[in-house]
């Protein structure tokens, strides 16, 4: 019954976007369309790839001779293999001098098979899982040296429960954010620095941004932006087109917002898979899926009505510029180390305001009406938006606190929640890592008015002017990636 929900849900989100939207009849529905089929072919591929590669398996022809062997043995075969079809395209323009859409789109049809059958994604997410265990490991290793025993004891209390009803730590939980968290912050941090020095990162980014220009027919600024948003915070992704910062379209600087909004920085998801107990599989699923959702949304909310200056034509794609200024690789996980111990303590002194906040909050509702709390409030509040995702209505509630959570406080606060409660069912943790994986909420606002205005001064009254718009976009492309995975578990 929860799966029907979330397809209710889905439409809800939808028309409250549409419904809010500054100019209705300059929609561009085709951008709408893909935005939402990318969402769902994303999370079926991965959330549904077992499945998928079963079923394919009793196809006769050519999964006969795929499903010779072990699926180990041609894990590897497949890649080449994939590899080749997607060259043999450039190869027949090449030296046969034409071009055969059905040809081509034949090849394309092998590649989706070949990815399917094997699974080749869930399988590369499977051990992006691994790499991260063995990440959290070394950086266990690095702050045992700095910090000795006490880095040992923190790391012991990873799986205790994190607060209780009141919202009052209890167990190891400052040693673990102080020894375990914080350093795995600064070492991730550091590899993400390394990781753009040697340019890896700019040819990631600037395959999504192809990828997302060619199918939603946003502008090379914005394309660029939202897939730097995927693993870069909220104020960093648009250093990669501050050329154009300033001269954006009002739809432009919408969408830009909004991704910030939408996503998660690479280098703090680790920490939410720490400190809740969350799959990094279903996070890395919910900030790719959110892209596209992201666009979308803001484009709703602001369909463009002017005429982009980066806009993409036959092709053509906006060049990723991050800034670099490191000497060589040393230097460079130097300053990502630096600059990780600096959001390390941003985080650290979040906690202790935003926790404290409420706390207070607490005490002040309790000293009026006894039986309640800002847990229930907001449950209350948020109740029915996680009843619409496919959350279990004796859940809702619940869940609904966390969300509520995440718009008022943060999403590090709302993740420390969700990591106290073992209760929750598995579904019910599903919906809440989607649906809290962003930084929408209203601290956020003042980050990108003061972090992107910085950039563009001149432009900070229409940063200010979007900004809870923004953070409503953000909130909805979550709530949509957290209906779709509802649906799908």
């Amino acid at each position: 019954m929860e799966r029907f929900i979330g397809l209710i849900g889905i439409v809800v989100f939808m028309a409250i976007a549409i419904a809010l939207s500054r100019h209705r009849g300059n929609i561009h529905w085709k951008t709408v369309g893909w935005g939402m089929a990318l969402q769902w072919i994303f999370a079926v591929v991965v959330l549904k790839g077992v499945f998928l590669s079963n079923l394919l398996g009793f196809i006769p022809w050519p999964g006969f001779w795929l499903h010779q062997g072990t699926p180990e043995a041609h894990f590897y075969g497949l890649g080449w293999i994939i590899l080749l079809l997607m060259f043999a395209p450039m190869l027949l323009r090449k030296f046969a001098s034409f071009e055969s859409k059905p040809l081509n789109w034949s090849i394309f049809g092998v590649v989706v098979y070949a990815l399917l059958w094997g699974n080749l994604v869930g399988r590369t997410f499977d051990r992006i899982r691994i790499v991260v265990q063995h990440l959290m490991e070394y950086s266990h290793d690095g702050a045992s040296f700095v910090f000795g025993p006490l880095a040992d004891s923190a790391a012991g209390g990873l799986g205790a429960p994190v607060m209780d009803s009141a919202h009052q730590m209890i167990g190891r939980v400052g040693m673990v954010f102080a020894f375990v968290v914080l350093p795995t912050i600064i070492f991730v941090a550091s590899i993400f620095a390394v990781l753009y020095y040697l340019g890896i990162m700019q040819w990631v980014v600037g395959a999504c941004a192809k990828a997302m220009g060619r199918v939603l027919k946003v502008s090379g600024a914005e394309s660029v932006c939202v897939a730097a948003s995927i693993l870069m915070g909220q104020t960093e992704a648009p250093l990669t087109i501050r050329p154009f910062l300033s001269r954006l379209t009002r739809s432009e600087l919408m969408v830009i917002m909004t991704a910030g909004m939408a996503h998660v920085s690479g280098s703090i998801m680790v920490a939410y898979v720490q400190i809740a107990g969350v799959d990094i599989v279903h996070l890395l699923t919910a900030v790719i899926m959110t892209a596209p959702g992201a666009v979308m949304i803001a484009k709703i909310l602001e369909p463009e009505v002017e005429e982009p200056e980066t806009q993409m034509v036959k092709g053509e794609e906006l060049k990723v510029d991050v800034p670099i200024h490191d000497v060589n690789v040393i230097d460079a996980a130097a300053r990502g180390a630096f600059e990780g111990g600096s959001l390390a303590f941003n985080v650290a002194i979040m906690l202790v305001a935003f926790i404290a906040l409420v706390a207070l909050a607490n005490g002040i509702i309790k000293a009026a009406f006894p039986a309640a709390s800002l847990e229930m409030i907001l449950g209350t509040l948020f109740k029915p938006f996680a009843f619409l995702m496919g959350v279990p209505w004796k859940e809702a509630g619940t869940v609904g606190s966390l969300l509520g959570t995440r718009m008022v406080v943060n999403e590090f606060v709302a993740f420390i929640q969700l990591g106290g409660m073992p209760e929750l069912s598995t579904k019910a943790k599903l919906v809440s890592t989607f649906a809290l994986c962003g930084f929408a909420n209203f601290s956020s606002i003042a980050i990108q008015v003061g972090g992107i205005g910085a950039l563009i001064p001149e432009r900070r009254g229409d940063l200010a002017r979007l900004g809870l718009k923004a953070m409503l976009a953000g909130t909805l492309a979550n709530f949509l990636s957290a209906c779709i995975a509802g649906v799908l578990s």
